[in-house]
């Protein structure tokens, strides 16, 4: 773990499992606890999460948020992983809160408090990041914090659906981030899983609340951020490394997705 920003009541870290899959490799971790809200967002990589008997599969579309008392769990059965883990105090946690409407926190049944993390929110954590490593704390930290949680609080807790269906949605979710062939439509992708398109959908919306093809291009989109992340600037040489029709679909998808065209983009993450 790296520290990248602390002041009362917050601190912002990095966390990385090394390649081999951390201390328990595939298996289950010992229980941990925390006094501190925290959410837990996935840079790269993915990992399990078990609490109060509800699992759930971790990776930079689903994070998590970790409540004081909560007893947990990890596995790695994929390998390494590296995350971000802003631990909040129950007052700060109150202070950012109390004027969102989103949905109760802190109430039982949600899947491990589990978030869709869509691509603003994704957008929102390397943008706090930036900040967290430039050092202002008081200002530019704390200000990427508000707008974290708000995109958070505004995304329903993940419910937990039939054991079936959470290893249907975990087997659909690991073919389009592997790029299987099969992933680029709804009827190859059922083909491929053995299940009929209907139940994919409908197990897909119900447990991530957006559609596969939603869910499909919000993966192009984090891949696309992080490649402007990493300088690139040539939208062309991007739309066709990342599968889009053109430098316009391109384009047409970060706006559906960001609110912001691919330049606007890379200038708020500079």
């Amino acid at each position: 773990m790296v520290g990248l920003a602390a002041r009362p009541g917050l601190t912002v870290a990095a966390v990385t499992c090394s390649p081999l899959g951390g201390r328990h490799g595939a298996g289950w971790s010992p229980p941990e606890g925390h006094a501190a809200y925290r959410l837990v967002l996935v840079r790269r990589g993915r990992f399990r999460r078990r609490v109060r008997g509800q699992v759930a599969d971790l990776d930079p579309s689903v994070g998590y948020l970790g409540l004081p008392g909560d007893e947990e769990h990890f596995a790695h059965p994929a390998g390494g992983d590296v995350c971000t883990s802003v631990q909040i105090g129950p007052a700060l946690w109150r202070a950012l809160t109390r004027e969102e409407p989103g949905p109760s926190l802190t109430g039982g049944g949600p899947a491990g408090h589990a978030v869709y993390v869509d691509a603003r929110v994704d957008l929102a954590h390397r943008r706090l990041v930036r900040a967290a490593r430039a050092g202002d704390v008081e200002h530019a930290v704390v200000e990427r914090l508000v707008a974290l949680l708000a995109g958070v609080v505004r995304t329903p807790d993940l419910r937990e659906p039939p054991h079936h269906d959470l290893a249907l949605v975990a087997r659909a979710r690991e073919a389009i981030r592997a790029d299987d062939p099969a992933a680029g439509g709804l009827l190859p992708l059922a083909a491929l899983l053995g299940v009929s398109p209907f139940r994919l959908s409908r197990a897909f919306s119900r447990y991530l609340g957006v559609p596969v093809t939603r869910y499909r291009n919000r993966v192009r989109v984090e891949r696309a951020l992080d490649r402007l992340e990493a300088g690139a600037d040539d939208l062309a040489a991007l739309a066709a490394d990342l599968g889009f029709a053109d430098q316009a679909h391109l384009c047409r998808t970060m706006r559906q997705h960001l609110g912001e065209p691919p330049s606007a983009v890379r200038r708020l993450l500079a």
